[in-house]
C-alpha cells in the first residue's frame, strides 16, 4: 500500500534579496544551522549624459539556528547577516576542517570563498572569512561540491570542485589547518555555462558537469582532463543539477532546464535507470542524509518534490514516484535541503493540532517572519499561491473558533500530501507552534519526520518545514 505522507510549515522568513541557496549543516554537533545564500541584481540610477554603469550583482548571507524545543512558534533565529557578492551557490563541507564546520561558497566575482564557524552553540558562532581563490577573471562561480559527501574524508584529503560561466570546471584542494585553498587543475568541460559539477561520493577522483550545451560529462583525473571518460546527451536541455548518492554506490541523480530527473547507473551511462517528468527545471537535487531512496527536488516553476527512488533503483519501474509535494512558494523553487536534526515530539495525529496557534504570537516570538503587509511591489500573497483553476474549489476552512484563526488548507494532491496554515481574521499568515497534538489512543504504524528548508527566488522567501511519513 502507498504510504501516506504530509508536508506542514514552520516558519516563513522574508531574505530581503532573492534567496537561491539554503544548506543545513551535516557536521555532527552543529545539525540545528542554517545558512541562506542571496543573489540580487542592482542596476545603478541613470545620470543624464552618462553611459549606464553594468548592474551589481550583490548578495547577502544569512545564518541561523532552527530549535527543537516544543512550544517555538518561531524556531528559526537569526544569528547572523552579511553583505556579500552574489551568491550562486554554497555547500557545507561534511567533516570539520581544524575542528570547525567550514562553509563553501561561489559567487558572482568568479571566487570560491571559504567561511568558517567561530564560537560556540550555546556562547554563540557566526561565519568568518578564512580563504578565496579567484577561478579566472570576467566569468561567475556558478557552483561547487565537496569531496566529503559520505562523511568519511579526513580533513588532510579535501577536496573542492566548482564550475563557472565560462564553462570550465575547477578542482581544488585545502592546505594546512588554515584551510587555505590550491588550484589542482582547471579545464574548459563545456561549450556554454557550467551549470554544475559534483564529485562521486565513492571515488573523489571521478566528477561529473553538466552545462548549458545538454551535455552531461563524467571525469577522471588520474587520466587527465583532455577527455571525458562519457559524454550523455540524454537530457534535452541544460544540465543543472547533479548529485551522487551518498548511501548507494554508483548511483547518479540528474536534472536539468527540460523538466526531467534521471537516475543512472554510473557504470552504464548510456541509458537511465529512471526517468521522471517534474514539470518544471531542476536547479538542485538533494538525496536524504539517512534514507537511501528519497529524493529532494526543486523544479524552479514547479515547486518542491519528494521523489521516491525504490522501485526504480530494484528496477522494477523505469519512473520514480512523486510521493509529496511543498507548494507555498510563489515564485522560481531554487535552493532546497535535508537538515539531520531529529524532531522533537511525534508527527501530529491526522486532523488533530491543525488551527492550534496563537494568532497572535508573544512579544519577541516570530521576529524575522515575512512581514504578513508586505510593501507595495513586495512579496504579495506570500500566504500560499491560490489554486489553479479547478484546483482546491471549496477547500476553504471552517469559521474560526472565537479567539483562534481561519484554518485554510492550500492544497490536496492525489499524493496525500497538503499543507495547512493558520490566517487571522485579517487573512494574515500565523505560524504554527512545534507543540504535538496529544496522541490518539489507537495504535498506529511508526511516522518518519524530516525537517527541510527551502527558500525561492524573487519573492526573496525562505521556508522551513516538516515532512511526515507513514505506511498507509
Amino acid at each position: 500500500m502507498a504510504a501516506r505522507s504530509r508536508t506542514r510549515t514552520l516558519q516563513v522568513v522574508d531574505t530581503e534579496f532573492s534567496a537561491d541557496a539554503v544548506e543545513w549543516c551535516p557536521v555532527p554537533g552543529w545539525h540545528s544551522l542554517l545558512a541562506c545564500g542571496t543573489y540580487q541584481l542592482q542596476r545603478p540610477a541613470d545620470k543624464a549624459g552618462e553611459e549606464s554603469e553594468p548592474p551589481l550583482r550583490v548578495g547577502r548571507l544569512y545564518l541561523y539556528r532552527f530549535s527543537t524545543e516544543e512550544g517555538c512558534a518561531a524556531p528559526l533565529t537569526e544569528l547572523q547577516r552579511a553583505d556579500a557578492p552574489a551568491i550562486l551557490d554554497m555547500k557545507w563541507c561534511h567533516v570539520p576542517v581544524s575542528e570547525r564546520p567550514l562553509l563553501g561558497i561561489a559567487n558572482a566575482r568568479g571566487a570560491l570563498e571559504l567561511q568558517q564557524l567561530t564560537g560556540s552553540e550555546k556562547s554563540g558562532c557566526a561565519l568568518e572569512a578564512v580563504s578565496s581563490l579567484d577561478l579566472g577573471p570576467d566569468r561567475l562561480a556558478l557552483s561547487l561540491d565537496w569531496s566529503t559527501g559520505r562523511g568519511e574524508s579526513s580533513a588532510s584529503s579535501v577536496k573542492v570542485v566548482c564550475s563557472d560561466s565560462k564553462g570550465c570546471v575547477s578542482l581544488l584542494s585545502l592546505c594546512g589547518s588554515a584551510a587555505s585553498l590550491h588550484l589542482l587543475s582547471q579545464w574548459k568541460g563545456h561549450e556554454f555555462e557550467a551549470w554544475i559539477a559534483a564529485f562521486d561520493y565513492w571515488n573523489s577522483d571521478v566528477l561529473y558537469s553538466g552545462g548549458d550545451d545538454c551535455r552531461l560529462k563524467g571525469w577522471d583525473v588520474r587520466t587527465g582532463s583532455s577527455c571525458p571518460i562519457f559524454t550523455s546527451r540524454r537530457h534535452s536541455m541544460g544540465v543543472c543539477s547533479i548529485q551522487s548518492n551518498p548511501h548507494r554506490e554508483h548511483v547518479l541523480a540528474t536534472g536539468s532546464y527540460d523538466e526531467h530527473v534521471l537516475l543512472w547507473d554510473a557504470r552504464h551511462m548510456k541509458q537511465p535507470l529512471a526517468d521522471t517528468h517534474v514539470r518544471g527545471g531542476v536547479w538542485r537535487l538533494k538525496w536524504h542524509p539517512s534514507h537511501e531512496p528519497l529524493l529532494l527536488a526543486a523544479c524552479m516553476h514547479n515547486d518542491f518534490h519528494i521523489l521516491d527512488c525504490r522501485a526504480a533503483l530494484d528496477g522494477s519501474s523505469e519512473e520514480s514516484e512523486i510521493i509529496s509535494s511543498y507548494i507555498l512558494h510563489n515564485s522560481l523553487a531554487y535552493g532546497a535541503d535535508w537538515s539531520r536534526l531529529s524532531l522533537a515530539g511525534p508527527a501530529p495525529a491526522e486532523g488533530e493540532g491543525e488551527g492550534l496557534a496563537d494568532p497572535t504570537p508573544a512579544e519577541g516570538e516570530g521576529e524575522g517572519l515575512a512581514d504578513p503587509t508586505p510593501a507595495e511591489g513586495e512579496g504579495e500573497g506570500l500566504a500560499g499561491p491560490a489554486p489553479a483553476e479547478g484546483e482546491g474549489e471549496g477547500l476553504a476552512g471552517p469559521a474560526p473558533v472565537e479567539g483562534e484563526g481561519y484554518l485554510q488548507i492550500h492544497y490536496e494532491s492525489p499524493t496525500a500530501s497538503f499543507d495547512t496554515a493558520l490566517e487571522d481574521v485579517q487573512g494574515r499568515y500565523c505560524p504554527e507552534p512545534l507543540t504535538p497534538a496529544p496522541h490518539s489512543q489507537s495504535s498506529s504504524p511508526p511516522t518518519e519526520s524530516s525537517l527541510l528548508a527551502t527558500c525561492s527566488f524573487y519573492d526573496h522567501v525562505l521556508h522551513v518545514w516538516r515532512w511526515d511519513c507513514s505506511p498507509a
